[in-house]
């Protein structure tokens, strides 16, 4: 990572940190902290694994025009992406799981590439669904949720449109890119034009609507077995919202980590959590304890399975670097 990138999300953080706990008595949410019924968490981490289990299973429908890979080898490897991107800022830890993929299963960087974005792109559509979905139910007492959905729905659908358009018509898009090419120097060129060729194979799973559905369906399941999770959290705390208000900061949580941030997405997670939360009349020094938790039970296990399974696979911290460098292969 480049020095300002670092910078740049570590002051992005701070931001949202600060806004999160200006004016609070910490002592306070550290009570609320020590106190909670922490046995909660052995279900709620659970159900967290069996959504990590699903994205494996939707990333192995998004490779198989590329090449079909058994969910049981894959895991590891979406695993240790996410454990990069708890430790390294930008969401690092994406090139990381793709890095790996083509080092065990030959699957060039740019193409995996490809269906990463994609899953981001259907993930943030889905979030977007469960605001949208939630406020009829818990509705808030002012606009600002409405303004910054309003704002990514429109980012979110020009994505979406432009991965199927260039999934439709590969030919058409490559020649496009050859054409607006050609007054540049072949040595400049020949390099992105590769790149671009393996990221349209990428999207070839964008071609069948069959595909489209099944991996939409998932991305739901997804982020309800998430939201489950965060139910399961909040049992460990003394107050209670409903299913539908949890959806909603859900949603709003994983569209704000899309902002740069410090690793493990400290500040964009819990500033917008802990302000859905006390939009809904949930007092503010439980609404922190209950997010920073909720952080935590969400980082730490991914986190030091991920470890785990890049010691068990004879990687070390210097391929982080290697990734960076080979992700324009």
């Amino acid at each position: 990572m480049k020095r300002w990138q670092l910078i740049f999300g570590a002051l992005i953080s701070t931001f949202f940190m600060w806004l999160a706990l200006r004016g609070l008595h910490l002592q306070e949410v550290w009570g609320y902290i020590i106190s909670g019924d922490y046995r909660w968490l052995i279900p709620s981490v659970t159900v967290y694994f069996l959504a990590v289990w699903a994205r494996t299973w939707r990333w192995d429908y998004m490779l198989r025009p590329l090449k079909h890979i058994p969910v049981r080898r894959l895991f590891p490897v979406v695993v240790i992406g996410y454990m990069g991107n708890n430790i390294y800022p930008f969401r690092a830890g994406e090139l990381l799981r793709s890095y790996v993929l083509r080092e065990r299963e030959g699957v060039p960087i740019s193409s995996s590439i490809a269906t990463v974005i994609v899953e981001r792109v259907f993930d943030g559509l889905v979030m977007l669904i469960f605001v949208f979905a939630a406020l009829p139910f818990a509705p808030l007492p002012d606009d600002s949720i409405r303004a910054v959905v309003t704002v990514a729905s429109g980012a979110f659908f020009v994505a979406i449109v432009t991965f199927f358009v260039m999934a439709a018509m590969p030919t058409r898009f490559y020649a496009l890119a050859e054409w607006m090419g050609r007054p540049f120097p072949p040595k400049l060129t020949a390099p992105l034009l590769g790149f671009l060729h393996r990221f349209l194979d990428g999207l070839e799973s964008l071609r069948s609507f069959r595909n489209v559905l099944m991996i939409f369906f998932t991305s739901i399941v997804i982020w309800l077995l998430e939201t489950v999770k965060y139910y399961f959290v909040m049992q460990a705390f003394d107050f209670h919202v409903s299913f539908f208000a949890l959806m909603l900061m859900n949603g709003v949580v994983n569209l704000a980590t899309t902002l740069p941030s410090a690793p493990g997405y400290i500040g964009t997670f819990d500033g917008p959590g802990i302000a859905v939360l006390t939009l809904y009349g949930v007092k503010e020094a439980i609404a922190t304890a209950y997010t920073l938790a909720l952080h935590a039970a969400l980082w730490l296990p991914i986190t030091l399975l991920g470890a785990y399974y890049m010691i068990r696979e004879g990687m070390s911290w210097s391929d982080f670097g290697k990734a960076m460098e080979e992700g324009s292969e």
